[in-house]
């Protein structure tokens, strides 16, 4: 799905994945310990520019995208918007109390998850799942029979939703000769439910028995995807680090609001 979402390629879509999750787990580790109001704004700001243009993504499924981490951001920093300390008070009704310090950490805390999201979906946008377990293979060591399990469980997911559809379609027309009173409530969750799991098993069985069959073992066997670490990782490395740093001069010569501790 992901695939039929993208517009371009970029230079990030060659980049191993390990880098990409390395590097993504660094950057929340560090953006925990960023206290600078002006800095976490800017990079907030860079981290957005940096998600439409490396992504390659459409602009309909990236605007999506986009508002449902707007949302998640916010929604996770009310309770220290509405419940927090401070002496300037904005707003105060009951036991709602927003001051203006309870508001600049809320904004801090929505600021620091949307720095986090915004890089962190380019790599999905830029990954294709199947190099992520050869990645892990090949670098990580991880077990050949538990990375084609995942793999293969993964591959079964549109498969799933394809048997629900079918079966959703195919109850449609079942219906038109059915009394209302044995497809109502849990009885049209059942006629839904039960066919799909019990499709599923049977087709899981079978890949199952499939992979035995073919000796998916965790015996040292060969890759037919290699998935090599490039001059591009070091590429992927610099131009994140140069975000960060960009971010940093902004808030050092050019301030905005001069907080520099939102603690």
């Amino acid at each position: 799905m992901l695939t039929n979402w993208k517009k371009y390629r970029t230079f990030i879509d060659d980049v191993n994945i390990l880098t990409k999750l390395i590097l993504g787990i660094t950057l929340f580790f560090y953006a925990i310990f960023i206290h600078q109001f002006d800095f976490m704004l800017y990079l907030t700001i860079i981290m957005f520019l940096y998600l439409i243009i490396m992504s390659g993504v459409r602009w309909l499924p990236l605007l999506i995208v986009i508002a449902i981490t707007l949302f998640f951001g916010l929604t996770s920093s009310l309770f220290m918007i509405f419940y927090g300390e401070g002496n300037e008070t904005i707003f105060k009704f009951g036991i709602i109390h927003i001051t203006e310090e309870s508001f600049l950490r809320g904004i801090h805390v929505t600021m620091r998850t949307l720095v986090i999201s915004f890089y962190g979906m380019v790599i999905p946008f830029t990954s294709q799942i199947i190099y992520v377990f050869y990645s892990f293979m090949q670098h990580l060591k991880v077990k050949p029979k538990i990375a084609y399990a995942f793999m293969a469980s993964i591959r079964m997911i549109p498969l799933m939703f394809s048997s629900f559809m079918q079966l959703r379609q195919a109850l449609k027309m079942r219906y038109a000769v059915i009394d209302k009173s044995n497809r109502k409530g849990l009885k049209w969750i059942h006629h839904l439910l039960i066919p799909t799991l019990s499709q599923s098993i049977r087709k899981s069985h079978r890949l199952a028995v499939a992979m035995e069959a073919k000796g998916f073992t965790n015996g040292k066997r060969t890759f037919y995807y290699k998935v090599p670490f490039t001059k591009k990782d070091l590429y992927f490395i610099l131009l994140t680090i140069a975000l960060v740093a960009i971010a940093y001069l902004l808030n050092i010569y050019l301030p905005i609001t001069n907080i520099s501790d939102i603690r």
